[in-house]
């Protein structure tokens, strides 16, 4: 039996500029070690929201969850530190340094909710903050599978990733299609996902709508779950 997929969110940051940010996941990590990837994870417990409410506020896609916006903000959070967020009088957030770091933590050890927080802090999501892309699925024949949306945001004015060192290696802003030519002169590992996702981005900046096209995962023919 194959496994059933679970649902995860990943978000492509893009600058004011057009390029994008990619990470580097640890040569140490047994999933994916070395490639660069855009900041995302797992949909958790705490992401499940099934309205939007004094803090969500949009119309999000109706095909899917809720909860797969709110990790998506939650995983460019812990992970490079970037709120896409704002105040209730409609401003951008400028976290204290101490306040941000906290916060972090308390979302990654799980002591606290992405929901929470923005009570906390008074803060404002915007569903229409997050670009829906598309979706790939892990192919049936991996033991570990996940059901990811893809979703496309701008770099909030005032903030500048800061990456949690425990998790990436090394980052860039780069070009959409200067990834994919450093992948190409084997520069940097990219997994197949990522090209598509690069290439959809390209498309799009060339006047495309923004949407994902068809994409079988299971057409590759390395497994990049063992």
């Amino acid at each position: 039996m194959s496994a059933i997929p679970r649902p995860a969110s990943t978000v492509v940051l893009m600058d004011h500029l057009s390029r994008v940010y990619l990470t580097k996941r640890p040569e140490t990590m047994k999933f994916m070690g070395g490639f660069y990837v855009f900041p995302g994870g797992a949909v958790e417990q705490f992401d499940n929201v099934k309205d939007c409410n004094s803090n969500i506020n949009g119309i999000g896609n109706e095909t899917f969850e809720l909860a797969h916006y709110v990790a998506a903000a939650r995983e460019l959070f812990e992970e490079v530190g970037v709120l896409v967020c704002k105040k209730e009088d409609g401003s951008t957030v400028q976290l204290e340094e101490e306040t941000e770091r906290e916060y972090r933590r308390l979302l990654l050890n799980g002591d606290l909710s992405f929901l929470q927080m923005l009570k906390k802090e008074g803060l404002q999501f915007e569903l229409d903050s997050l670009a829906y892309i598309g979706q790939i699925i892990t192919p049936e024949r991996s033991r570990i599978r996940f059901d990811t949306r893809f979703f496309l945001t701008k770099l909030p004015i005032g903030q500048t990733p800061k990456p949690d060192l425990f998790e990436i290696s090394d980052t860039k802003w780069i070009s959409p299609a200067d990834a994919l030519t450093a992948y190409q002169n084997g520069e940097i590992s990219l997994a197949p996902p990522t090209i598509h996702t690069l290439k959809t981005i390209i498309n799009y900046l060339k006047g495309a709508p923004l949407t994902m096209p068809e994409f079988n995962l299971s057409d590759y023919m390395v497994d990049l779950i063992e």
